[in-house]
């Protein structure tokens, strides 16, 4: 374990403060950077904050029966809060890191911060740099036996294609409706007729963009 008061958590960690208003107080959320599990520090109130805000409305409501406004006044109490701010969310940082130490582990391998759960206590070292001999084995298993399913559905797809006529122009797009037609010989939207052959299928004569027959043999296209 190797959090201390001096380690800031440059990238793993969200301010929760609020500085001004009755729910003026500190609070730090802390994330693993393995899983993004999130852990919150105990909410500590700013004292100085709400103070400010009971003044200023204390103040405002006592010369609104006067007719006369207490924005100056409410002003400075804000100012004199805002003052003891810095300080005061420094110390309550310090103190929720110094809390985070039962929740937080330092990789010192990548220097991650981790969860318990994302600890190798075991190794010393984080589940990422350490894996989990168990969860390992099962997922190489797993994969031997997707990869071995994919190499025997490779070679059946292999066998299927000899029986695929490779030779026969094909059309993706329709040319009328712009529909997908997935190869077929005529677009399943719109009925148009696709990819027709550029030779007889009898002669192998050139045939005529729109013929019907071949004009050499009568071959109907």
């Amino acid at each position: 374990m190797a959090l201390t008061a001096e380690i800031y958590f440059s990238n793993n960690y969200r301010d929760l403060c609020v500085e001004h208003g009755t729910g003026a107080g500190f609070q730090f959320e802390f994330s693993c950077n393995r899983c993004q599990d999130t852990w919150r520090s105990p909410f500590e109130a700013y004292t100085g904050g709400r103070m400010a805000s009971w003044v200023g409305k204390g103040v405002n409501a006592a010369w609104g029966v006067l007719g006369r406004t207490g924005s100056g006044v409410s002003s400075a109490a804000d100012g004199l809060a805002g003052a003891g701010y810095g300080s005061s969310r420094d110390t309550a940082f310090k103190k929720a890191i110094d809390t985070a130490q039962g929740h937080f582990n330092r990789c010192p391998r990548c220097t991650n911060y981790v969860c318990n759960r994302c600890w190798n206590a075991d190794q010393g070292i984080c589940l990422t740099c350490a894996p989990d001999t168990a969860a390992e084995a099962l997922a190489a298993r797993r994969r031997g036996l997707n990869d071995m399913v994919a190499e025997r559905a490779y070679a059946d797809g292999q066998n299927a294609g000899g029986t695929f006529d490779v030779s026969t122009p094909r059309q993706l797009v329709c040319p009328q409706c712009q529909g997908e037609t997935h190869g077929s010989a005529f677009c399943p939207h719109c009925g148009h007729r696709l990819a027709q052959q550029d030779t007889c299928a009898s002669c192998s004569a050139q045939l005529p963009a729109g013929s019907a027959f071949c004009p050499d043999c009568g071959t109907r296209r």
